[in-house]
């Protein structure tokens, strides 16, 4: 950790040493203090290529997108799964061409559709294909606008 960036991670790791500890005793602030600060930096050089993440109001617009998707996501999850769909259910694997090559930002965009209830990141192939599965793929065009649009595009101005 070099003296110009700020701890965030390690506050982070230690705030929620504490949180999961569910104490703020003495000793729980020294041994999740000590966690907390010396694992990233012992680990720190494992790490080859740092994230430069850029432009925070993107990653906050990203970030509102993701948290409305996964609430709608899981609801036409559970419409699904309670027989409530309204039409044919037909699940299947999509191709997204991807002109991301940042790994931070790919790392970022498989995170956020394996967690969104419904999606799974399966491949990202040499050509930079992306391969989804999706639940249901009523119209795979529709499905691979959303993802450039709404998340690959502020991840690019995040990180590339």
């Amino acid at each position: 950790m070099s003296r110009r960036t700020l701890p965030w991670m390690p506050v982070f790791l230690w705030v929620m040493w504490l949180l999961l500890n569910n104490s703020a005793s003495a000793g729980q602030l020294l041994v999740g203090g000590i966690l907390a600060f010396s694992i990233p930096a012992a680990t720190s050089v494992m790490r080859p290529l740092k994230a430069k993440p850029r432009r925070a109001i993107a990653a906050l617009g990203l970030l509102a997108h993701v948290a409305v998707d996964v609430i709608r996501s899981n609801i036409a999850v559970a419409r699904i799964a309670l027989g409530f769909a309204g039409h044919e259910v037909v699940a299947g694997f999509i191709r997204v061409p991807l002109d991301m090559r940042d790994p931070h930002g790919l790392a970022m965009l498989s995170c956020i559709l394996t967690a969104t209830p419904g999606s799974v990141w399966t491949d990202l192939s040499e050509d930079n294909t992306l391969t989804l599965h999706v639940l249901d793929v009523q119209d795979e065009e529709t499905w691979v606008r959303l993802i450039k649009d709404r998340y690959e595009r502020p991840l690019m101005e995040i990180f590339e």
